[in-house]
């Protein structure tokens, strides 16, 4: 029977399994915590690129104290070999006596084993405390697993009527500086960050993660343009040979057009085209194969209205300012088009909050009936 001491040691390990997200991938956002005797005597969660994992980075903090104590973990620990051994025979080995595990894991390397390998040494394993957040946390990793693609965030900074630009172009800073920082946040959860190449062309953006003293694995920058009008002065291409920077564009570029990019650290991702620009469900599954399991997409309003078009957006995150820019100014996504109301893509909001002047709001897709 599940016990309150259960709830609030999962609820912990839950909380550091978060720590992971946008430092793991390919791997998933995995916390553990062990408790003996009602004390915690070890925690753990999977560090930067993936390795080592939660349970191991716990068993090493808690030594000979993890001999009879409970681990709580928030996804069913690894039954097969990697770069190091499995998870569930750690956990044995170490004289575990009971495993409370949030969720089992998709990938059909383990889906299951693990927690029939953990009963088969006499472990007491329990499945599904924390399951609906685990899962939550780890949506981008079964996506990729069960899809071969990953999650997409499209994140707006919008007046109240929609608005990410002036007729002219103006666009800095429509939000203020306290929601510019929480979505510096936000793309430091992401494994990958995604625009069109207009607004490389617009901005000159760096698409990083820009917060004093985070240390973390660095984001790859992937750029949609299939034309390949991103500047070779761009901040992108500049820095590409520090920071990750992959350009989709299509299959049939000549390799002379291609070769400056590559000799200043871009990677090219051949993607066939598509009405209009690129096809984007071959281009999310390139990142799939590249262990890519969060997108963030920052725009602009072309590529978000492609990637509504093609069902591909999972979450919205959207900073409204209290503003109003009227009918001349950009919008947020060109037109889809729809001809009935039944065809507009539809999402429930399930969080929103204040930040600074301005207001998030945080939307997830409604999945069809």
């Amino acid at each position: 029977m599940t016990s309150e001491a259960d709830r609030h040691h999962m609820a912990a390990a839950l909380r550091i399994a978060r720590r992971g997200l946008g430092n793991t991938w390919p791997n998933p956002a995995v916390g553990c915590v062990l408790v003996r005797d009602g004390r915690v005597v070890g925690r753990g969660w999977t560090q930067p690129g993936g390795r080592p994992h939660a349970e191991t980075e716990a068993l090493a903090r808690a030594g000979e104290a993890a001999r009879g104590a409970t681990a709580y973990v928030t996804l069913e620990p690894c039954s097969h070999w990697g770069r190091t051994p499995p998870c569930c025979d750690a956990l044995i080995k170490a004289g575990v006596a009971r495993v409370v595990v949030a969720t089992g894991d998709p990938d059909p390397r383990v889906d299951g084993r693990g927690l029939q390998r953990l009963r088969e040494a006499g472990v007491i394993v329990e499945l599904g405390l924390g399951g609906e957040e685990a899962r939550a946390i780890n949506a981008g990793f079964a996506r990729r697993i069960t899809k071969g693609l990953p999650l997409v965030t499209l994140k707006l900074a919008t007046t109240l009527d929609g608005r990410i630009a002036t007729a002219g172009g103006e666009s800095q800073w429509i939000t203020g500086p306290e929601a510019r920082r929480e979505a510096h946040a936000i793309r430091a959860r992401h494994d990958a960050i995604l625009v069109g190449s207009g607004t490389v062309l617009a901005d000159d953006p760096e698409l990083t993660p820009r917060i004093p003293g985070m240390a973390r694995v660095p984001l790859a920058r992937v750029v949609a343009d299939s034309r390949l009008r991103t500047p070779l002065d761009s901040r992108l291409v500049r820095t590409a040979k520090t920071v990750p920077t992959w350009i989709a564009t299509r299959t049939n570029q000549r390799p002379g057009v291609l070769a400056p990019y590559i000799e200043a650290g871009v990677q090219i991702l051949p993607v066939p085209r598509a009405k209009p620009g690129l096809d984007l469900a071959a281009l999310l599954g390139a990142l799939a194969q590249r262990g890519v399991t969060r997108v963030m997409a920052e725009g602009g309003a072309g590529l978000a209205a492609a990637l509504l078009r093609g069902g591909f957006v999972d979450r919205i995150t959207w900073f409204h300012a209290p503003g109003i820019m009227g009918g001349d100014g950009l919008p947020a996504v060109q037109p889809l088009p729809l001809a009935v109301l039944s065809a507009m893509p539809r999402f429930r909001r399930v969080a929103g909050r204040p930040v600074g002047a301005d207001w998030m709001t945080e939307f997830e897709r409604e999945e069809s009936p």
